[in-house]
This record gives structure tokens, C-alpha cells and sequence, in this order.
């Protein structure tokens, strides 16, 4: 029997256990990663992530250590926006990183090509401020590899990721 589905409608906007998420003017808030597709491919996508860490690490997308998935079978451009600060605010690093990778059915990833363009770096002298795409965390996963050396004060790393995935044949 055929029955008439309603439009979704809200006139204060749409919340998940009280927080909301999309407010009365259309704005998408407090949403931990979006997910961008086109009706006419079901064979690709883009995502946004925000992934932190401190001094050497491997960045993550919360406190539990997740990585950013990336589907079997595809291929994955990475472009990332990358700010590094010391704790007192004296040194920034400020780069773009575009990487493109690839996943076998397995879900073995390799890291395809990398560019990285540096937009602002006044690291101290004899400092060393790295980060480096990182696809060793397990089947599927994708990050980013720190490293700090030369001082002992801490570095905050913050990376916003957006992956364009595309089915691989």
C-alpha cells in the first residue's frame, strides 16, 4: 500500500540530544565530520575532518586516537590545511599538504604523490618542525606523522583535512 511521505520540517532548526545542528537560518554547527556527495556518482565523495595532536604523534580525529577511514577499492586526494604553534605563541608553522593515496581491496593504503607549500614558518633556529602524510595505522586508515625536535617546549598541531574519494577500478 502506498503511503505519503512528509517533508522534512523544522521552524527552529534540527538538534541531536539538545545540541543543535542545524540552526533556523540553514547553518550546519557542532557536526563532528560532513560528508559531501553527488546524487548522479555513488562511486565517490568528500569529507572534512579536523585533527589535532601534540609535539611527535600521529594526529587524530578525537581523544581515542581515530584516523580518517578511507574506503577499499579507491583512490584519495588530500588536501590539508596545517597550523603548528609552541605553547607560548613565539614560533608558527602554517603549510598546505596535498597528498593523493590509494587503497587496494585489502585496505592497504600508499601514499601515491605529496606537495606541501609552506605559507608562514618562523621556527626558531635549530628546530625542527616536520609532518608527513601517514598511512601505517591499520587497514583503511590515513593520518598525518609529527615530529618535533630541538626544544622541549610543546608544539600543538591542528590539521583541517578534506578527502575526495573516487571508487578505484
Amino acid at each position: 500500500m502506498a503511503s505519503n511521505i512528509q517533508e522534512f520540517d523544522s521552524k527552529h532548526g534540527f538538534s541531536v540530544d539538545q545540541t543543535t545542528v542545524v540552526d533556523n537560518f540553514r547553518n550546519a554547527k557542532d557536526i563532528n565530520s560532513l560528508e559531501i556527495k553527488n546524487r548522479n556518482y555513488d562511486d565517490s565523495f568528500a569529507s572534512y575532518y579536523i585533527l589535532r595532536g601534540l609535539n611527535t604523534s600521529i594526529l587524530a580525529l578525537d581523544d581515542t586516537g581515530s584516523q580518517i577511514i578511507l574506503p577499499g577499492n579507491s583512490v584519495s586526494f588530500i588536501t590539508a590545511t596545517i597550523l603548528a604553534v609552541n605553547e607560548v605563541g613565539t614560533a608558527v608553522y602554517h603549510a598546505k599538504l596535498e597528498s593523493s593515496a590509494q587503497t587496494d581491496f585489502g585496505g592497504v593504503s600508499t601514499v601515491l604523490s605529496s606537495m606541501t607549500t609552506v605559507i608562514k614558518d618562523n621556527i626558531p633556529s635549530g628546530q625542527t618542525w616536520n609532518i608527513i602524510p601517514f598511512v601505517g595505522g591499520g587497514s583503511n586508515r590515513f593520518s598525518y606523522s609529527t615530529t618535533r625536535a630541538g626544544t622541549t617546549l610543546g608544539i600543538k598541531w591542528v590539521v583541517y583535512a578534506k578527502v575526495v574519494n573516487i571508487e578505484f577500478q
